[in-house]
């Protein structure tokens, strides 16, 4: 957790939703700093132990608060303070749905001390979504990208980690997403990662020596994320 990060809770389809907000370092002295986006970070499976504080979803939080993106961490149903129970991803799917509408709403960010007068706020529902997940998050993130692309509100870019191919039905991912994974994940097999993206003609990124936890491996995950933002469009510039 970072000196900018701070611990919300909003109401949910099903109750509250607890959430951990990261904030560029930047907006510490200059509540003016030009934000590039909004980044959604989805957990590992809550049933087996996955929280929003989990280290390589912190990792994702982080690398995207140095890409200038203030990111979102929410907790899963039945997690932390999160109300409900675990839904297979259904319920997960509608509940980080309900969460980008929420982050792309100017008036979400001014009841909150940290970010109430910084003028960011006042574009966020024109900023870019960045939708990413590590393992059950990265399924759940395929159906959300999917979804805001039928809603006519694309994302921007779907980041997965530790993708759950072969362990749930993922959705098809756009041809840009960036697919990271261990090279000696345990937990899901890099061989089922190969043939969910192969048909997709989508590129893996795999870490060598990594496991599924990318235990001493984080700052690959950080360096593959801001290598693959080199050259992207950048509203700020423009």
């Amino acid at each position: 957790m970072n000196s900018r990060t701070k611990i919300i809770q909003i109401e949910g389809i099903v109750g509250q939703i607890e959430m951990s907000i990261d904030l560029p370092d930047e907006l510490k002295n200059n509540p003016d700093f030009s934000v590039r986006g909004l980044a959604l970070v989805a957990h590992p499976h809550p049933l087996m132990g996955g929280t929003m504080d989990n280290k390589v979803a912190q990792t994702m939080a982080r690398t995207f608060n140095q890409l200038g993106y203030i990111s979102v961490r929410p907790n899963f149903r039945g997690v932390g303070a999160t109300a409900g129970v675990h839904d297979d991803g259904v319920g997960e799917m509608e509940d980080l749905l309900h969460v980008t509408d929420w982050m792309r709403t100017p008036s979400s960010w001014t009841q909150f001390d940290a970010t109430a007068h910084q003028s960011w706020t006042q574009m966020a529902n024109t900023l870019p979504l960045v939708v990413s997940g590590f393992s059950f998050g990265s399924y759940v993130g395929t159906h959300l990208v999917q979804r805001l692309a039928e809603l006519g509100r694309p994302a921007e870019r779907l980041v997965m980690v530790g993708s759950a191919a072969g362990k749930w039905n993922l959705a098809p991912a756009p041809t840009d997403t960036i697919l990271i994974h261990g090279e000696m994940d345990e937990t899901i097999p890099l061989i089922d990662v190969f043939d969910w993206a192969r048909p997709q003609e989508l590129t893996v990124q795999v870490v060598p020596g990594a496991d599924h936890f990318f235990h001493r491996r984080l700052h690959c995950i950080r360096n593959i994320i801001t290598g693959a933002w080199l050259g992207m469009p950048d509203h700020r510039n423009s």
